[in-house]
C-alpha cells in the first residue's frame, strides 16, 4: 500500500539565514573595534596636542574648528544614517576630547530647553550650573567657578555687554531649530570658514548697516536697541560699525538646517 503521508517541509533556508546573519554580526563588531582603535588613536593626538601647550590658557573649545570638522563629515556623508545622529555622535565625541584638555564648567541662565540645546551641544556628561539670573552667570565665570557662559537673546546682558573678558563664541544650535543660546567665553571667537557677527547697534543704525552692505538679521530688539546678526567676522574697530554706534559682541560659526 503506498504511502500516502504528508512529508514534513523542510527549512534549508534556516541555517543559511543563521549563517548570513552572524557573518553581518561579525561584520559589525570588526568595524566597531576598527572604530575603537581610531578613537584610541584620535584621543592619543588629543593628549599630546593638550601636553603640546599650543592651545595657551583658557578653555579648550573652540567652537569655530568644531564646526568646520562638522561642515567636512557632512558634507561627505551618505546613507542611510540621519545627519543628525552624525552630528550627535561627533558632538559627544568632540565634548569628550575637548573635556580631557582643559575642565569645560559652565554658567547658564536659560530655560529648559535652552539648557537641552547646551547639554545637546556640549555632552551629556557636561557640568552645567544653572544660574538664577545672567548676572550671576557672569559673575560665576568672574569668580572663576564656571569657564564659559551660556545666555539666551532675552535679558538685559546683550544691551549691557562690553566684550573685554568675555566674547560670544557660538551660536546654538549648530544644526537644525531650537531655542537660541549664545556661549561666551575668555577666547576670542575662531573662523569656521563661514561666519555670522553678532553686533548691537540703535535701531536707528539698522538702515545704515544695511546701506553698508551689512544687511543684519533681527535676533532681538528692546529700549532702542537692536541685536542683529551680520555676514562675515568683522572686527570691533570696523569704520562701518563705529560711525552708526554699533558693538560687536562676537562671532560664530553660521548654523546648518537639518
Amino acid at each position: 500500500m503506498p504511502d500516502t503521508t504528508t512529508p514534513e517541509p523542510r527549512n534549508d533556508t534556516m541555517p543559511a539565514t543563521d549563517a548570513a546573519i552572524a557573518a553581518l554580526r561579525a561584520e559589525i563588531d570588526a568595524l566597531d573595534d576598527a572604530m575603537h582603535d581610531l578613537l584610541m588613536r584620535r584621543a592619543d593626538v588629543v593628549a599630546r596636542l593638550a601636553a603640546s601647550g599650543a592651545k595657551g590658557n583658557g578653555p579648550a573649545i573652540r567652537p569655530g574648528r568644531e564646526a568646520a570638522i562638522l561642515r567636512r563629515l557632512l558634507g561627505r556623508h551618505g546613507g542611510k544614517l540621519p545627519r543628525t545622529a552624525l552630528v550627535r555622535l561627533w558632538r559627544e565625541l568632540l565634548a569628550a576630547t575637548t573635556s580631557m584638555q582643559a575642565p569645560l564648567s559652565v554658567a547658564a541662565w536659560l530655560p529648559e530647553d535652552g539648557v537641552e540645546v547646551l547639554r545637546a551641544h556640549l555632552g551629556l556628561a557636561a557640568p552645567i550650573r544653572r544660574c538664577g539670573n545672567e548676572a550671576a552667570a557672569i559673575a560665576a565665570f568672574e569668580a572663576g567657578t564656571a569657564a564659559l557662559v551660556a545666555l539666551p537673546a532675552a535679558g538685559r546682558w546683550w544691551r549691557t555687554h562690553t566684550p573685554s573678558r568675555l566674547h560670544v563664541v557660538a551660536r546654538l544650535p549648530f544644526l537644525g531649530a531650537g531655542t537660541t543660546v549664545f556661549l561666551l567665553s575668555p577666547t576670542q571667537p575662531d573662523a569656521s570658514g563661514e561666519d555670522h557677527s553678532l553686533v548691537r547697534v540703535p535701531v536707528s543704525g539698522a538702515a545704515g548697516l544695511a546701506a553698508a552692505g551689512l544687511t543684519p538679521v533681527e535676533i532681538a530688539r528692546e529700549d532702542g536697541l537692536l541685536l542683529a546678526e551680520l555676514p562675515g567676522m568683522l572686527n570691533a574697530g570696523d569704520p562701518r560699525l563705529a560711525s552708526l554706534g554699533a558693538s560687536v559682541l562676537g562671532a560664530y560659526a553660521a548654523p546648518l538646517a537639518a
